[in-house]
């Protein structure tokens, strides 16, 4: 028999008191918190300058922390982000077992570590069929892996974000400062240091 004094029970849209939600592991939303204009990035920044590779921000940051600057309150900001994916080679279900070969061998070496540290006997032999195992085991799944792609990426490659400008931010009760600085380092147009 089902009595209708649990709170969900009495709890039905359009009834009066239906704006008291049943409780459940949601709870009852909030608002958000805060001015709407997202979490705090913290303290306002200023950019002391903009360099075309980041070797040339990492030396401008190095060289603020040489002359005894606050560095924690630096930042290196790369914008306009391009993913490259340099092309290595062609893949093939021989390639693709020998790459899986190498990391099975890995895997089976350390485990093989693991097992010989608690074996009584031979640990020599337990190191090495760990490491002859993970290799086999490497090889045939990193072939069925390529196998079961289709030929729908018959390449490897290699992934990197690269930025076309880098920005060398600091906080800005302290910008004034930063700029003092780089104005005796004597920059080139090009971003580097004159020698």
């Amino acid at each position: 028999m089902t009595s209708s004094s649990s709170p969900t029970a009495a709890w039905r849209p359009g009834m009066p008191g239906s704006d008291n939600l049943p409780s459940g592991p949601g709870g009852r939303p909030l608002p958000p918190s805060g001015d709407g204009h997202g979490p705090q990035t913290g303290p306002p920044t200023v950019t002391i300058g903009s360099y075309p590779d980041y070797p040339s921000a990492q030396r401008v940051v190095d060289y603020l922390a040489d002359n005894r600057f606050p560095v924690e309150r630096t930042a290196i900001v790369g914008t306009n982000l391009t993913l490259v994916e340099t092309v290595m080679g062609r893949l093939t279900t021989g390639r693709a077992a020998l790459v899986g070969a190498g990391t099975g061998a890995w895997f089976g070496l350390f485990i093989g570590l693991l097992f010989g540290i608690f074996t009584a006997g031979n640990w020599v032999a337990v190191i090495l069929a760990g490491l002859v195992i993970g290799a086999i085991w490497g090889a045939v799944f990193g072939a069925v892996a390529h196998a079961m792609t289709g030929g729908q990426r018959d390449f490897t490659s290699a992934s990197s974000l690269r930025a076309s400008q880098y920005a060398v931010t600091v906080d800005a009760d302290v910008a004034d400062q930063a700029r003092q600085l780089l104005g005796r380092m004597h920059l080139t147009p090009t971003g580097t240091t004159a020698r």
